[in-house]
């Protein structure tokens, strides 16, 4: 009916023209007196050669505003394939077409260099910065300083933030999933942090799960060690973490300041630091975030909850892990 109507709109002239010639001969018809039979015989062939040639007006009308159609599904390729153009004007129009799509193939193709050079010198840096990094690990192995090792593990973190972050946006982003113990990945996790426990006196409860789960190893180890830094963070000295299983989910749960309720529904948003971030000074509002994007890749899912000055708690949903390995 749309189709119908647009098809009539732009012909109302020409249909208003020979509703005024019919009209013509029908007064110059009666004038003369003739019989309405022969006049009648005359309009009826009129009519039927004027619906023809309206029928076959129509269903062009309507081929070509279907390869529109297809055409505006494909506009996202580079050179649209247009239809041969049926006059002058028709020509000028697909010529603007194709020169406007080949300059915003140039724009995109300069964007997407642009991106790749940018993401190509910070994976360069942050891998470069790793090895003083080593060095200064050796360095303290040699004079114990405790302190400088708690902040040695935050530049470390803050390294593998970066990384995580470049290689989620990357298209040769590799996952491998396999079976893997939930207990050794915790565990291993736990170990990371172990320095940043004792130095601020923080209690750890792990009660193992006896758990596998199909994953990928090394982004859900991220997930947890981010998720330990951010405990270790916000529980104050002499806190405590837990970590516990509930059925398929994992459970980490700490006594620290816990969470704004009005800072509760955006935590996972990119940059989102809240009124724990803006007093600390120095969150990056991008932990949470490439938690919850990392999770969403492996099929798992992250809930929080949380009440001021009682603490946070953080439940990993595996169970969606549960399918099959291609």
């Amino acid at each position: 009916m749309k189709v119908l109507s647009a098809y009539f709109s732009r012909h109302w002239k020409l249909l208003l023209l020979l509703a005024g010639c019919l009209g013509i001969c029908s007064a110059v018809f009666s004038l003369y007196g003739l019989r309405v039979e022969w006049v009648g015989y005359a309009f009826v062939l009129c009519f039927a050669l004027g619906l023809a040639l309206f029928a076959a007006g129509y269903f062009q009308f309507l081929r070509r505003h279907r390869e529109l159609e297809r055409l505006l599904v494909q506009v996202r390729e580079k050179v649209l394939p247009l239809p041969p153009p049926r006059g002058l004007l028709e020509e000028d129009y697909q010529a603007l077409c194709q020169a406007l799509a080949s300059e915003r193939a140039a724009l995109a193709l300069e964007d997407r260099n642009r991106l790749q050079d940018m993401t190509d010198y910070y994976t360069l840096w942050a891998h470069q910065i790793k090895t003083p990094i080593a060095a200064m690990r050796l360095l303290l192995q040699e004079e114990s300083r405790p302190e400088l090792e708690g902040e040695l593990l935050k530049i470390e973190q803050y390294v593998e933030m970066v990384l995580g972050y470049l290689r989620l946006g990357s298209d040769s982003t590799d996952y491998v999933f396999r079976e893997c113990g939930l207990d050794a990945l915790v565990r291993q996790s736990v170990r990371k942090y172990a320095r940043l426990f004792i130095l601020k006196k923080i209690s750890l409860d792990f009660q193992e799960t006896g758990r596998t789960v199909l994953t990928d190893e090394k982004w859900l180890s991220f997930v947890v060690e981010q998720l330990l830094s951010n405990a270790v963070k916000y529980t104050p000295e002499g806190g405590r973490v837990r970590i516990y299983g509930d059925g398929d989910t994992l459970v980490i749960a700490d006594s620290g300041i816990g969470i704004q309720p009005e800072d509760l529904p955006r935590v996972f948003e990119k940059g989102f630091t809240g009124f724990n971030g803006r007093e600390d000074k120095k969150s990056t509002g991008i932990g949470l975030y490439l938690c919850r994007q990392v999770l969403d890749r492996l099929n798992h899912r992250i809930s929080i909850t949380s009440r001021l000055g009682q603490g946070t708690l953080v439940r990993l949903d595996l169970s969606r892990a549960r399918r099959e390995v291609e």
